[in-house]
């Protein structure tokens, strides 16, 4: 049985607007516009206990929007939704008490306490056990490494140390269902590296749901078996990372290091997409000319240190996702209306 299931959710708001200028503010008193915005524009999916799905899109795509759904926050204007078999703005508390929330941006810990404490608060708001919160805590504390930390009040961590702190803090009532909204913005490469382990161990051996908004697409590539692409308030693609990709493209990468750092490389069947000093990287199409044939033409006509062959980045394919999508014309809709 599916953990969250999504039909045709719509979700819309109304923004004010006005003409510039003097004129237009008194225009705007007597006779306000309001534009109608689709945030989420017919959004359909669902996710199967223990999988990690990326959930991803530009600025403005409606994936805060899909979360605060989920959680109960917002309630849709049509669809249905269901979270752990409840219409999450039903059943609120409920559903609140199952899942856990982390935001890159803002922390759930009290910011004068000290860590041991903020947690502490935690199991009486979402009413843990003791034996229990602490058997789980002890744990936590153990595989983020928040021993040293625990006595620090929340202002005086670091970004890394406090996203660290936020993710126990979210797990403390052993929810079965995890939403990460940037988890490692701001993070210095070590932090990064750890926060993703964290999560993925978490996944792997407690079976924990995880649905990861990110714009960072290195998080993707590493932790996501499946990525949800959102855009303009419609799913694009869902799917896996070589689905994602072949919906863009077939193209491979090849890099080579020449010998001859002022030496050119050219081919029929590849284009130069990037070069930095003796270093070439060439796209081609695996359909039109074979990977063993491209580097035989190549290395029979120059002195090759090394080469390898790999897929575009990720974040090129997304980039190209999205910029082959125009806005749709229903997403935006002007109504005049007299307040």
């Amino acid at each position: 049985m599916s953990q969250i299931v999504v039909e045709n959710l719509v979700k819309t708001f109304q923004v004010a607007e006005r003409s510039p200028g003097m004129w237009g503010a008194l225009k705007g008193v007597i006779h306000r516009r309001h534009r109608t915005v689709y945030a989420l524009d017919g959004v359909s999916f669902a996710i199967e206990p223990g999988e990690l799905v990326g959930y991803i899109g530009p600025n403005g795509a409606g994936k805060s929007t899909t979360v605060k759904i989920l959680s109960g926050i917002l309630v849709p204007d049509s669809g249905r939704c269901e979270v752990l078999g409840r219409v999450p703005w039903q059943r609120r508390v409920d559903t609140v008490g199952a899942i856990g929330v982390v935001f890159g941006q803002r922390t759930q810990l009290w910011w004068d306490l000290p860590v041991i404490e903020s947690f502490d608060l935690l199991r009486d708001i979402y009413r843990v056990p003791q034996d229990a919160h602490r058997r789980t805590r002890d744990e936590l504390v153990a595989l983020l490494e928040l021993e040293p930390l625990l006595d620090v009040p929340v202002r005086q961590l670091s970004l890394g140390q406090r996203m660290r702190c936020d993710l126990a803090a979210s797990l403390l009532h052993a929810p079965r269902l995890v939403y990460l909204d940037e988890p490692t913005i701001g993070l210095d490469a070590v932090s990064k590296l750890a926060v993703r382990a964290f999560i993925k161990r978490i996944n792997r051996e407690r079976g924990v749901t995880i649905i990861l908004t990110t714009h960072d697409m290195d998080d993707i590539e590493t932790l996501c078996d499946r990525v949800i692409v959102l855009n303009d308030g419609k799913v694009l693609s869902d799917g896996g990372l070589d689905a994602l990709r072949n919906t863009v493209s077939r193209e491979r990468w090849l890099t080579v290091d020449l010998a001859d750092e002022a030496d050119t490389v050219s081919d029929p069947d590849a284009a130069v997409v990037r070069r930095e000093g003796g270093r070439i990287t060439l796209a081609f199409d695996p359909d039109r000319v074979s990977t063993p044939a491209l580097i035989g033409r190549i290395t029979a006509r120059h002195a090759i240190r090394d080469l390898f062959v790999e897929n575009p980045p990720i974040e090129e394919i997304i980039a190209r996702i999205y910029g082959n999508c125009t806005p749709s014309p229903d997403r935006a809709r002007s109504e005049g209306r007299t307040s």
